[in-house]
């Protein structure tokens, strides 16, 4: 089996993309040599790992941090950086799911996992380029009046006031493009530099006393103890946080987590006037497609344009050629600019496109299948295995009570019928 962690990057070392090379710096982690204890010991650097390090040694316990690579390598450090509001699935779907009080909790934690990043941000004073505001693009004329009874329901139904819905000339007027119909614009929603937020993260863990090792793969996990190459962990508990990287750690895990690879692109900087003519207020944008696109404006007034995916092992060889037609498509204004960043990364799906907690044993935890919906989330989940592995799994088992469903086709079969479903998704956008 292709190992997603050496298939596509160079050990211990960050994609080639824009976040990579502007990130603040920060010094390596020693590798774990040898054996030591820990009170937890939390598997995987990225933001569900560093909050839940954060968490718990802040509570007073003693916490060991490993990674595989670095902090930040995976998905949390290559992301389009949208903290989204709400769960992958909407309130309407969740309602009809689970009912609506367990819809009405979902909403509640979704809410607490956006202020929980900025009060990290603010807390931490990361250096994050945090800024306000998600735009949803309507691709099809058919989801325009969807989109403003949804906008409605949440302003009704859960008191949310910082969502507008937008009309064909008021997207227009936003974007600068003719290719929407209408949407919505989130103002609670925000957008950040994710690697640098993870980066972050990793500080204030460091200074909260939790020990980090970077490049310290684990090769065993569960059962109060982690193994790596050149190293093991004795732990009361142990945290999984890996993801789209989990490979073969936990298969418990594994049959509910799909990884798949998304991709983005970073233009060459368009000058001031150009981004305020693309993206108006500088908020990060979405659109409705299955296999959505999604950009904001970078710092130094870049275009981070991302979409496209791949369901194999591999990245494809040239990723600036897969994604510049899309992002073209709807601003063929930039046919000639330069793309000067493009890279690749692993997230992980679920069925449904709710996160998977799980129980591995009595003394192990795991969340992971975010969706493409997982700076908020993920780090709320780190937050409520903390609270599980002190004793109150209340608020952890709103998710882990809602299990995804296994993939199907075992270890044979899942990734071609993945393969196969996500084509017919794709053919369906294009409808």
């Amino acid at each position: 089996m292709t190992d997603l962690l050496t298939a596509n990057d160079a050990p211990g070392e960050h994609a080639p993309s824009w976040y990579a090379e502007t990130a603040a710096p920060i010094d390596p982690f020693p590798t774990l040599q040898g054996d030591t204890r820990a009170d937890v010991c939390v598997v995987g650097g990225g933001y569900t790992g560093l909050s839940a390090a954060l968490h718990l040694a802040e509570s007073g316990l003693d916490v060991i941090l490993i990674d595989a690579h670095r902090v930040g390598w995976g998905a949390s450090g290559r992301n389009g950086g949208q903290v989204g509001s709400g769960q992958r699935q909407d309130q309407d779907a969740l309602e009809r799911s689970v009912g609506r009080d367990r819809a009405r909790a979902l909403w509640d934690m979704a809410e607490e996992a956006k202020a929980l990043v900025k009060d990290r941000v603010a807390r931490h004073s990361i250096a994050c380029d945090l800024k306000p505001g998600v735009l949803h693009a309507d691709h099809k004329p058919g989801h325009v009046a969807e989109n403003a009874t949804y906008v409605e329901k949440l302003r009704r139904d859960y008191g949310y006031d910082a969502i507008t819905a937008l009309d064909r000339p008021g997207i227009e007027a936003a974007l600068g493009t003719r290719a929407y119909h209408g949407g919505s614009l989130d103002t609670g929603a925000a957008h950040l530099h994710p690697l640098d937020f993870a980066r972050g993260l990793a500080r204030a863990a460091r200074d909260a006393g939790v020990r980090i090792f970077e490049r310290s793969r684990a090769v065993s996990a569960g059962a109060g103890a982690v193994t790596t190459g050149q190293g093991a962990v004795r732990a009361r508990h142990v945290i999984l946080a890996c993801n789209g990287y989990l490979g073969d750690l936990a298969p418990r895990v594994a049959s509910r987590v799909m990884p798949i690879n998304n991709f983005i692109v970073a233009t060459e900087p368009l000058g001031e006037a150009m981004a305020r003519e693309l993206i108006r207020d500088d908020v990060a944008v979405a659109d409705t497609r299955f296999v959505v696109n999604y950009w904001r404006m970078s710092a130094d007034h870049r275009l981070l344009f991302g979409g496209g995916e791949t369901y194999g092992w591999r990245f494809p060889s040239d990723i600036a050629a897969m994604v510049r037609p899309r992002m073209v498509g709807i601003y063929p204004q930039l046919r000639g600019t330069r793309i000067t960043h493009a890279w690749g990364g692993t997230l992980a799906i679920t069925v449904n496109r709710m996160p998977a907690f799980q129980r591995l044993d009595a003394t192990t935890f795991s969340a992971a299948g975010y969706s493409g919906h997982g700076v908020a989330i993920s780090t709320l989940a780190g937050k409520l295995m903390a609270e599980a592995v002190q004793g109150d799994a209340t608020r952890f088992d709103v998710f882990a009570d809602l299990p995804p469903p296994r993939f199907p086709g075992g270890a044979a079969l899942r990734w071609p019928l993945l393969a196969l479903a996500m084509t017919w998704y794709g053919l369906r956008d294009r409808l």
